[in-house]
């Protein structure tokens, strides 16, 4: 591998140990094994290398679920997904610290963007995107509580038979 992919590489390690929020430039090339000014060699800064590894994350775990369920029920696909807030936790956290991050940062606000038009594209729209965000935040603060893949197809059955 090149420095521009041990970099990625290393980010994503970070993202996943210490967040988007507690992750420094030296953390990044210490995981990375190079020098911390390949950052701005190939990514600008540190929040668009952060932003890139977090989008090719998600990517990759958008992946292993198409792998997973590739053409199963409404309930076996929101539960794959589900399942992927405990045992990909860190890195849906990060997800929402970029959010965050996004507020003041034009930077990483452009890069989510993009990869908020490709979430729609892949899942079919503007509310499959919303209801897994929605499904992401009770699944992170409170998941004793929160639906499951069935809860949460049982709804959505519900709420398409409401007359128009």
């Amino acid at each position: 591998m090149g420095n521009r992919e041990d970099l990625l590489r290393g980010a994503k390690q970070c993202l996943v140990e210490r967040g988007w929020a507690r992750t420094t430039v030296r953390d990044i090339a210490a995981a990375a094994g190079v020098n911390h000014a390949a950052i701005g060699y190939h990514f600008g800064s540190k929040d668009a290398l952060l932003t890139q590894a977090l989008v090719d994350a998600m990517e990759d775990l958008s992946g292993q679920l198409a792998n997973q369920v590739p053409a199963g029920t409404p309930e076996q696909w929101w539960q794959a997904l589900i399942d992927t807030f405990t045992t990909h936790r860190p890195l849906w956290v990060a997800q929402l610290e970029a959010a965050v991050q996004a507020e003041r940062s034009p930077e990483v606000r452009e890069h989510l963007a993009r990869g908020q038009r490709e979430g729609r594209q892949g899942l079919g729209g503007s509310v499959p995107l919303a209801l897994l965000t929605g499904l992401m935040l009770q699944w992170l603060v409170d998941p004793e509580h929160a639906p499951s893949g069935a809860d949460v197809a049982a709804e959505l059955r519900t709420l398409n038979a409401r007359p128009q």
